[in-house]
């Protein structure tokens, strides 16, 4: 019988709440593990600290978000090149299997010009799989206004107009040179993608998946699973009817709670739901 597939939180869904109540709620609802989120909050971006929460709780690391939001662009630094390689180690110290990536930005030129070689080598030198996750145009992001974003794109030698990708080569990283892939449920959405086309076409190479939901409005909306449009059943099943060795994070959010009570709800259902659609 293959071995059930590990359920984890990413921290980020405790937002904006910080890194430790999402141990806290990992324990008690029953998740396998913690997804850290590396972004503004000072102890997300100290490993140690998180290796302490991790060993309080009993509630392993299974992955490591890189800070490679818009939002993050100066956490760790402002040299994504060595921010990836700092996001592999943290990994490995925190026993972590995963490092989910976003492709470059297009204004990233020399990162961009040698992200797929970095990856390739980090996943050679260490025992850590990069997952490079898909992305979406970008139109209206709550992070960042489009105006804004047209202009560092138009000063730095981006194409204009609405629905603009600000990835390099583009934000399907199925079109970069990759061996191993997260899928995002609420990106597919926001993109206008097939999820399940896109599972597909990533193959063995999917190793992650940040479980979530959307409609397809402009912003990013990482909905409880279950509350969008998205083929977020027949994505599970899929995972649990192949070969998949991944974990399948939770990534939903839940700042529009309005209380503790509240967002546990939430991240219960989302638990369950992934529960019931991952059985094997």
């Amino acid at each position: 019988m293959r071995p059930a597939i590990k359920v984890g939180l990413s921290t980020a869904s405790v937002y904006p709440m910080r890194t430790e109540a999402a141990f806290e709620y990992a324990v008690k609802l029953g998740y396998d593990g913690v997804e850290l989120m590396v972004w503004g909050e000072s102890v997300s971006q100290n490993i140690d600290a998180v290796a302490k929460l991790s060993r309080r709780y009993q509630m392993p690391v299974l992955s490591v978000h890189a800070p490679c939001l818009l939002i993050s662009q100066r956490v760790w630094g402002a040299n994504p090149i060595a921010k990836l390689d700092r996001s592999v180690r943290a990994a490995e110290k925190l026993g972590a299997q995963t490092v989910v990536v976003h492709p470059p930005f297009r204004w990233q030129r020399r990162y961009g010009e040698g992200f797929s070689e970095q990856v390739a080598h980090l996943e050679a030198s260490r025992d850590v799989l990069v997952a490079v996750e898909n992305m979406f145009p970008f139109r209206a992001d709550r992070f960042f206004r489009a105006e804004q974003l047209k202009e560092r794109m138009r000063r730095r030698g981006g194409g204009p107009g609405p629905g603009i990708s600000a990835f390099a080569p583009s934000y399907d990283p199925l079109d970069g040179n990759h061996a191993h892939y997260t899928l995002d449920l609420s990106h597919t959405a926001t993109a206008g993608t097939d999820a399940l086309d896109m599972a597909r076409r990533m193959g063995s190479g999917l190793v992650h998946l940040h479980l979530c939901d959307g409609t397809g409005l402009p912003a990013d909306e990482h909905l409880t699973p279950g509350r969008g449009n998205q083929p977020v059943v027949e994505v599970c099943e899929m995972l649990a009817g192949g070969d998949f060795a991944g974990h399948v994070v939770l990534e939903v959010s839940t700042s529009t709670a309005r209380s503790a009570h509240e967002r546990g709800a939430m991240l219960a259902e989302s638990l369950q739901f992934a529960r019931t659609h991952l059985l094997r």
